[in-house]
């Protein structure tokens, strides 16, 4: 069945159900460059890729909101229940919160008066840094925008659900995600300048190459997020001494442009310096990658996407040898046009992209890594893939296009 079955099925019997399914997907991210960058200034080299959330959205009657989320064979199900007049973040609603963050931004615009049935079916993995979170808001955004027929650009949404994510959770949101689910095309990767907001495909010439998300299976230590806030704020603190009371922008334009780039930091303490250096280094890199990318220098671009990934394991320190030896596998196999660890570290997955005749000489490769670290990885197979989009219902009046 597909999520139009399901979701009619699940509702059918409901007395409040009216009218068909608005049906909305997203795809899930790979971050490829740059994601340790600063939140407010960072750039990000990305690519959406071919595992989708999908949701369906039909109105009630009355103001309740029903929830129903499973995966495909419904091997695995789950209701969750609340109403137009009980928007606010409860934990125990789990998953269904990201979509009512998503209702938020209707919400706010008065366009919500009544009731809805929704149904989430997903083929992203969770937990392993593929954004499965960031799809479902924006997948729930797009199907809202359609539902209520509000006239919003893509840009616009992206700022609203940003803006409203924030608010609901109580803590800062990543742009990126967004922009890329949001901005994404086919055969292309997506840079993301963080402090402009400003999100731009970059064609790539995949041809017969996929890219591989290896997930590690490192379980997580438990004090990532700690870690993470002290490493943002040391680069923080980095960019501040270094050029005091100056623009953050600034600050990042500065140093990208600076030619003696070791001499400028070396009055850092070394870990601060070390950490500084390698997110401006990886911001660097994603500016070179544009122009590699558009040459179709894939031995320029494998490189780079190595020598960042040398950055996160000696410089950065968000590496671990599960993945360190991922990544050596890979960069020892013929066909192999970069590997990096992805996400924010400590484990989480690799990614490889790779040519498709030498994928299943590389999971060979990768027999001895259970017997060597005790855990079995998952491998997936993936390719860029077109952003958010409707699928099913009332298309919005909105100009698409960030």
């Amino acid at each position: 069945m597909d999520i139009g079955q399901i979701h009619r099925r699940e509702y059918e019997s409901d007395a409040e159900q009216i009218g068909q399914p608005v049906i909305a997907r997203s795809p899930a991210r790979v971050q490829l460059l740059g994601e340790h960058g600063d939140t407010k200034s960072g750039l990000c080299l990305s690519s959406s890729i071919n595992k989708y959330l999908y949701i369906a959205v039909s109105p009630r009657r009355d103001n309740a909101l029903r929830f129903f989320a499973t995966d495909y064979d419904e091997k695995s199900s789950e209701r969750k229940r609340s109403s137009i007049t009980n928007l606010k973040y409860r934990r125990e609603d789990r998953w269904s919160n990201h979509i009512k963050a998503a209702l938020q931004v209707f919400a706010a615009l008065g366009k919500v008066s009544k009731g809805l049935n929704i149904t989430v079916c997903s083929e992203i993995p969770r937990h392993i840094g593929l954004a499965s979170s960031a799809a479902m808001e924006v997948a729930a955004a797009v199907a809202f925008r359609a539902l209520f027929n509000v006239p919003m650009s893509d840009r616009e949404l992206m700022g609203r659900l940003l803006r409203e994510r924030e608010a609901y959770f109580g803590k800062a949101a990543s742009f990126v995600d967004y922009a890329v689910l949001l901005s994404a095309q086919d055969d292309s990767f997506v840079i993301v300048d963080e402090h402009t907001k400003e999100a731009r495909a970059v064609q790539v010439a995949l041809d017969l190459h996929k890219i591989l998300i290896i997930d590690s299976r490192v379980p997580k230590i438990g004090y990532e997020e700690q870690e993470l806030k002290q490493r943002r704020h040391d680069v923080r603190r980095g960019f501040e001494t270094v050029f005091p009371n100056t623009d953050v922008k600034e600050i990042t334009s500065k140093l990208l442009a600076a030619a003696n780039l070791n001499e400028i930091l070396s009055i850092l303490p070394e870990t601060t310096r070390r950490r500084t250096l390698f997110v401006i280094q990886d911001m660097k890199r994603v500016l070179e990658a544009e122009s590699v990318l558009a040459m179709n220098d894939w031995q320029a671009f494998a490189r780079m996407i190595y020598h960042s990934h040398e950055g996160l394991r000696d410089l950065y320190e968000v590496s671990c040898p599960e993945t360190d030896w991922l990544v050596k596998r890979a960069q020892e196999t013929e066909g192999v046009v970069g590997s990096r660890m992805t996400g924010l570290g400590f484990g989480g997955c690799t990614f490889a992209v790779i040519r498709e005749s030498s994928i299943e000489y590389y999971k060979h490769r990768l027999e001895d890594y259970e017997r060597i670290f005790g855990f079995h990885p998952i491998i997936y197979e993936a390719v860029p893939a077109m952003g958010a989009m409707l699928i099913a219902g009332a298309a919005p009046t909105a100009e698409d296009g960030v």
